[in-house]
């Protein structure tokens, strides 16, 4: 598999190529079990499905980037979307459906930031560090909002802007500048450089004389500021938004960053990938669902996903480890 310079990033061009052929093999297995699955109306829902899958996973790739995870995103989508409509639904914002927007963002900026004070500042295990973010913004979420679902308005602006406009599913639109928006960050931009370096050797990056921690508090804030957009996208693709929630979110897009291309060690990213295994995931969940409804099979289609979902990332997992062992190796008898 070939990689593709841009400016000192990687793109996996290889892996990302593997990953559309195996997209658009799942969705002509798909049609050929059930015509339905490429409805117009089924096509608008995994678009809406997609959109703040995608959104995380961009945002948590630059956390990966570096070598560290973020497992709060998810709650923290959650949390910022219920907080954001209580709000709203009080009255405390009167009518001005717009302010939800930024308070959604601005609550989950927080949470990236607490999140990369904890790891880089006072040098936490990311694991537990973003452990205790994740519950943190559940329980808080909940204690604040009291209320077991929050109710958005549907049939508005907020949702024709963010989710379907008449069958036209502006997510993909928002999906696409964001995705162009980071890569450039990440490979035309000194910040995505120093966030891979930091992925490729924290201590020779920080020898150089970066402030390795600044950069680091850069990529979970960016991870916070993501987790907020998406809980745009999904307040606007599902109104009805269920408080103390947002567990295995987190995961799902989680998953997409390795399937897309992201090495789980740090040092290398594949913005457009994570996109892509997003999509992947989604198109397999909807397509499961499907097919399982269609011949009356007996099996829990979430459950059939996990596992699907659990081979695919190992598989992609491995084939990084694989390849970063040969590149080693190489580079050992290079210098011999």
């Amino acid at each position: 598999m070939n990689d593709i310079n841009i400016g000192r990033g990687k793109i996996k061009i290889g892996q990302n190529v593997i990953i559309l052929f195996a997209l658009a093999a799942l969705v002509f297995v798909f049609f050929l079990l059930n015509p339905n699955f490429i409805d117009k109306y089924n096509l608008v829902s995994m678009a809406q499905s997609l959109a703040p899958y995608a959104v995380l996973g961009l945002g948590v790739t630059f956390v990966i980037a570096t070598g560290g995870i973020d497992l709060s995103i998810g709650t923290v989508c959650i949390a910022s979307a219920v907080i954001a409509g209580k709000m709203y639904t009080s009255g405390i914002l009167g009518d001005n459906l717009w302010l939800t927007i930024p308070i959604m963002i601005a609550i989950g900026t927080l949470f990236g930031i607490l999140n990369g004070f904890l790891v880089a500042r006072l040098s936490m295990p990311a694991f537990i560090a973003t452990l205790g973010t994740m519950m943190l913004s559940r329980g808080l979420s909940a204690l604040i909002v009291s209320d077991p679902n929050i109710f958005f308005p549907n049939g508005t602006w907020f949702n024709r802007t963010f989710s379907n406009n008449n069958g036209v599913p502006t997510g993909l639109f928002w999906i696409a500048g964001f995705t162009l928006v980071c890569m450039y960050l990440m490979y035309k931009n000194k910040t995505g450089r120093y966030i891979l370096s930091i992925g490729s050797n924290e201590e020779a990056t920080r020898l150089s004389g970066i402030n390795t921690a600044r950069y680091k508090m850069t990529a979970y804030t960016l991870s916070g500021l993501g987790a907020g957009v998406a809980a745009i996208f999904w307040a606007s693709a599902f109104p009805t938004v269920a408080a103390a929630t947002g567990n295995g979110m987190e995961l799902d897009a989680i998953a997409g960053v390795y399937i897309g291309g992201t090495s789980a060690a740090g040092g290398v990213a594949s913005v457009s990938g994570s996109v892509i295994g997003a999509a992947l995931l989604v198109v397999i969940r909807n397509g499961l669902n499907m097919i399982l409804a269609n011949f009356e099979l007996n099996l829990n289609s979430t459950y059939v996903t996990y596992v699907l979902t659990g081979i695919i990332v190992v598989v992609a997992v491995l084939m990084d480890v694989i390849k970063t062992s040969k590149g080693k190796r190489v580079r050992v008898r290079k210098r011999k």
